[in-house]
């Protein structure tokens, strides 16, 4: 009489690759932290949003001038530290910080809505939307330019080249950045052409047609939505079909044109007094 195989517990072939266990959903969804540097933008992000800030450093040279900023954090419970400025510089990734630096989760753009801008229109509040700007630098000091003259809001198209609200672009924005709600256009020029029975749209070029003067823009009937593109290729020919006026400014001919930057703060000033912005 056979004898039944001895019984061996079921063991894993270790020539067998072993499945790897799924990552913790934790891991799976890290938010984006992003690094404020510089106290005009540290100090608009605790007057706007200090729920949203998680860490704040802080060089020695720079404790006393952010003492106000240390103390509200101490009360808010924001963890806080006074640390070297290499130490600064290493978690900034850069040593223009100002000596201060604070982390936050960041904010994506939130998606434009044609309905909403109606309502802004009807506030006469200007629009500006950057279609292809791709240096943050030109980004960030738009944005400073904007919330300096009470813009409240910044909108970005989906062009390919269109820089996003980097830590680059948030530190040269002294702030400005912080203070403008981000939002995000697809498909820009029907958005543009769904606008203009309450929007006056206005792209920025050279030499096309009889263009609109800064002076002029004061005197539209409706208020401005100004479209500004490229700093190499200026806007795409789709976009500037799209809008309704061009807008140049007059120069000397020494050269031919003012950076995007510099362009954009006459322009800015120019949609702001339309009418005082509520």
């Amino acid at each position: 009489m056979s004898r039944p195989p001895p019984h061996r517990p079921n063991r894993p072939d270790r020539h067998r690759k072993q499945a790897r266990p799924a990552e913790p959903e934790r891991r799976q969804h890290r938010r984006e932290i992003l690094r404020i540097a510089g106290l005009p933008a540290v100090e608009a992000l605790f007057a706007r949003a200090p729920a949203a800030i998680e860490r704040l450093y802080v060089a020695p040279d720079a404790a006393q001038a952010a003492s106000a900023l240390l103390r509200e954090a101490s009360a808010r419970g924001i963890a806080h530290r006074i640390v070297p400025e290499a130490a600064l510089a290493k978690i900034a990734g850069t040593a223009l910080n100002g000596g201060i630096l604070a982390e936050t989760a960041a904010r994506p753009p939130v998606p434009f809505d044609v309905g909403q801008a109606r309502a802004w229109a009807d506030r006469w509040q200007p629009l500006v939307i950057l279609d292809g700007i791709g240096n943050p630098h030109n980004l960030g000091a738009i944005a400073r330019t904007a919330a300096f003259f009470g813009l409240q809001r910044l909108a970005l198209s989906d062009h390919p080249a269109q820089a996003a609200p980097s830590e680059a672009a948030y530190r040269v924005s002294e702030g400005g950045l912080v203070w403008l709600d981000i939002l995000r256009i697809h498909r820009l020029p029907d958005v543009l052409r769904r606008l203009q029975p309450f929007y006056s749209t206005v792209a920025t070029a050279l030499g096309t047609g009889q263009p609109t003067t800064p002076a002029g823009l004061a005197a539209l009937p409706k208020p401005v939505c100004l479209v500004l593109g490229n700093e190499e290729d200026g806007l795409p020919p789709a976009t500037l079909a799209a809008c309704e006026r061009v807008v140049t400014l007059p120069g000397s001919g020494r050269v031919q044109s003012l950076n995007v930057a510099a362009t954009a703060a006459i322009l800015i000033h120019a949609i702001a007094s339309q009418r005082h912005l509520s």
